[in-house]
């Protein structure tokens, strides 16, 4: 177990305290279809305890999940029993991923349907954050009325906070404009959507940091400088609230908690 212990503070515009690094679960639930560097095989549900409860011990309360990555949401809802109130719960509506292919439909009816169904597998009766899981026309996504969906959601007390998972800088200030906050790709390689921070910076919006290690492959061949220079690239943003990183190597994990206080602790 870390001895290192992430400070939690508040999401900008909403009212709740997220850690600055968030665990992301693709690798929980699916193994297909992902773009990490190195093939992988599922963790068992004792490795998943042991994740989980490493993340919790570092001081993760943010934990990001998607009806898309398999079993990822059914699983999380058996592991965090008894836990509800320690996390503070991402999930998506809007992509299925069956039968190796993923599928999309953004339509309100659709979105509502998926989000009981995220509740039903999460084992909760809310989930913190819901966000349409974008296919890349993002515009067009909006257009649909998903996120007018999830505020009906918000106001009945399913959802906490909307948003969406965006692929583009027009799609994404168009999201932080209609809804509670964005998920957007930043890290060394890739830096289009920083038009998207600096909205939100200036908007008091949250942004959720997806690929800021790349999918691994930054760090890929030299773990400890490569994470490093990402952490400090995407914190230096005044716009990043937090960064999703999705591992099951406990040693990673640890690894990263660590990089991040030192990058920030440098300054």
């Amino acid at each position: 177990m870390s001895h290192v212990l992430l400070p939690q503070k508040n999401a900008p515009g909403l009212d709740f305290n997220i850690s600055p690094l968030g665990l992301g679960t693709v690798k929980l639930g699916r193994n297909q279809g992902v773009k990490y560097p190195s093939a992988f095989e599922l963790p068992s549900d004792a490795e998943a305890k042991e994740l989980l409860a490493t993340a919790k011990s570092c001081g993760i309360n943010l934990i990001d999940t998607a009806p898309a990555y398999g079993s990822s949401e059914e699983r999380l809802g058996k592991l965090l029993k008894g836990q509800r109130e320690d996390w503070v719960i991402v999930s998506k509506a809007g992509e299925e991923f069956d039968n190796g292919e993923s599928s999309f439909d953004f339509r309100p009816e659709h979105i509502r349907k998926s989000v009981e169904r995220s509740l039903r597998r999460l084992n909760t009766d809310y989930i913190d954050m819901l966000l349409l899981h974008s296919d890349g026309n993002d515009l067009d996504v909006i257009s649909q009325g998903g996120l007018e969906a999830l505020a009906e959601l918000k106001q009945a007390g399913l959802i906490r906070a909307t948003g969406m998972s965006t692929k583009t800088v027009a799609g994404g200030i168009a999201a932080a404009k209609q809804s509670d906050c964005v998920m957007i790709t930043y890290n060394l390689n890739e830096t289009a959507e920083a038009e998207v921070l600096d909205f939100c910076a200036a908007n008091h919006k949250t942004a959720l940091i997806k690929k800021a290690l790349a999918s691994g492959h930054i760090a890929h061949n030299n773990q400890a400088s490569g994470v490093a220079e990402s952490m400090k690239f995407v914190f230096s943003h005044p716009g990043a609230t937090a960064a999703i990183i999705g591992t099951i190597n406990l040693q990673h994990l640890v690894g990263n908690v660590e990089s991040y206080m030192q990058t920030m602790n440098n300054g």
